[in-house]
């Protein structure tokens, strides 16, 4: 018998890597994430879709000690040791004027800035296909070998008027990133069987 893992194209250990094998961590080790792992990470995942390829996520690498203190000020209480402690740490946001690069980005549509220009529909348009870059990005952090602590724990508003007060940028995510410590993973939560999920019609 067949098992499903045969079926894909993608080998056995790298779909363990991305999915089944990889955790949401809650510790971290010391070792660092270079500038060139950020940079591969992103050179990854640039290419998955959004729509009208408008690639409205902003990352934000928060390096210094002193930006991680007035990030970890603005985080839940149960996310800033954590936070504090991880090797590098990610503001996921979106740019809300992500239309003005969408002459070069979606130049076979003339008018495509002018579908968002000014249009408060922009924003959910924004806020979806960002949260659709947020789970590519965590993919390329795990297809990088290092594990993904995404958080929603925080005052965002905050976390926008610190850091993103010029860009009017609006957070969506932070994520935690590096190689796992000790204990760095709650048991494994249950998933919903096919059946509960997909139907066919």
């Amino acid at each position: 018998m067949t098992e499903l893992h045969e079926t894909l194209v993608l080998e056995k250990t790298a779909q363990d890597l991305l999915f089944r094998d990889a955790r949401t961590a809650n510790t971290f080790a010391d070792e660092p994430v270079s500038e060139e792992q950020v940079a591969a990470i992103y050179d990854l995942v640039k290419y998955a879709p959004t729509s009208m390829n408008m690639q409205p996520l902003r990352v934000l690498i928060v390096r210094s000690a002193e930006a991680r203190e007035r990030l970890v000020g603005h985080m839940a209480d149960g996310n800033k040791a954590k936070t504090l402690s991880a090797p590098l740490v990610a503001v996921l946001a979106y740019d809300p004027e992500f239309h003005e690069h969408l002459p070069t980005q979606f130049p076979h549509f003339a008018g495509a800035q002018d579908v968002f220009k000014g249009q408060d529909h922009r924003f959910g348009a924004a806020t979806l296909n960002a949260s659709l870059q947020v789970g590519y990005f965590i993919l390329g952090v795990r297809a990088a070998g290092l594990a993904a602590g995404p958080m929603t724990g925080f005052d965002a508003e905050a976390i926008d008027k610190e850091f993103f007060a010029e860009t009017g940028y609006k957070t969506l995510v932070v994520v935690n990133i590096g190689k796992p410590g000790e204990d760095a993973w709650f048991p494994r939560s249950p998933r919903l069987e096919l059946g509960q999920v997909v139907k066919t019609v």
